[in-house]
């Protein structure tokens, strides 16, 4: 007698399936039939906010708010998509750039993000925007100006003209370089990203891993174009100035766990180039140049939203208030 019929004849009852996972009445098992009946049936009163379509083998995220509604259609013929869905306002959120590419993400005023370094040493090229209006970006020259050449800690990432207020602001480097015996520091805004132009210009090579193209391809999906690329803020970078002024490099100091951290003052959209110049250790330009490959390594990003109570005092800054207008008179209109 095998266990399944041992068991009914000791019981002197048959043995039925049982759904163990079954609620009891009104619970939210229970779905509002009426309401999302209504919503699947009423196409016609619908605002299509947006449409995009996926490229075969490749992925795509996208934020939805609640209330909202999206389809993924078949557009081609039968193909199987694998969907992931996260809260929008997660406390913490946290993914990995691979190395050699870029990637854009939103942040909202008042969150939180980290850059880290997940496998050793890697530079970073930042960009930021105005999640709303793409044209206020991050000025890397006058946020030169005002702090230094190097962040740190409560140095801020000041937008341009005519908005300068603050975008950003350093809340945390793990680093904490300083200066060294050539003067360098780390988080460089003395620099800017590598490009393919310059790459060409310099070694006669077409590479579109660059971090200018690396930043292209990340703010493509959010509408934006190779012209909205601009001056960076280089993480993990060390560099200086030579007795004769010309610009250098050193391997990044960032080891497995360091991190920067960034306090969003506004809705922004940041995006970040995982460099190919890896930890810049290999010269990838001149006549000893070769292929840094092999020092490139992913980075993390963690985005967090403090508690509410950690903002008390807090709010989003305004553009700046000048209205003189730069001296420009509008000419009286003749009477008639």
């Amino acid at each position: 007698m095998d266990r399944h019929a041992a068991l009914e004849w000791a019981t002197g009852k048959a043995m039925r399936p049982r759904v163990i996972y079954d609620a009891k009445p009104g619970s939210p098992l229970e779905i509002d039939r009426e309401l999302y009946g209504r919503l699947a049936r009423e196409t016609g009163r619908r605002t299509l906010v947006e449409r995009f379509v996926v490229p075969r083998r490749t992925g795509r995220a996208w934020p939805m708010r609640a209330g909202q509604i999206f389809r993924i259609l078949a557009v081609e013929g039968p193909q199987v998509a694998d969907l992931n869905v996260w809260n929008l306002a997660n406390p913490r959120e946290r993914f990995v750039v691979p190395r050699r590419t870029g990637r854009a993400w939103p942040m909202r005023a008042g969150q939180i993000f980290r850059i880290l370094a997940v496998e050793g040493p890697q530079v970073a090229d930042l960009n930021v925007w105005n999640l709303a209006n793409p044209r206020e970006r991050f000025w890397a020259s006058r946020t030169r100006q005002l702090h230094q050449a190097h962040l740190t800690t409560f140095n801020r990432l000041w937008s341009c003209l005519p908005y300068l207020r603050p975008m950003l602001t350093m809340t945390g480097d793990s680093v904490q370089y300083g200066r060294d015996e050539d003067g360098a520091g780390c988080h460089d805004l003395l620099g800017t990203r590598c490009d393919p132009y310059v790459h060409k210009l310099l070694n006669g090579e077409e590479l579109d891993v660059c971090c200018h193209s690396n930043l292209v391809r990340a703010v493509a999906p959010f509408h934006l174009t190779e012209l909205d690329v601009h001056d960076v803020l280089n993480v993990f970078q060390v560099t200086g100035l030579t007795p004769e002024g010309r610009y250098f490099v050193k391997p990044s100091p960032a080891r497995t766990g360091d991190y920067v951290e960034f306090f969003a003052e506004i809705d922004v959209l940041c995006a970040i180039s995982v460099c190919p110049h890896g930890d810049l250790s290999v010269a990838v330009w001149g006549p000893g140049a070769g292929d840094a490959l092999a020092t490139c390594r992913p980075l993390g990003v963690e985005i967090w939203q403090p508690a509410p109570e950690l903002l008390a005092g807090w709010t989003p800054p305004a553009t700046s208030d000048y209205r003189g207008g730069h001296g420009l008179r509008s000419e009286s209109c003749p009477s008639s």
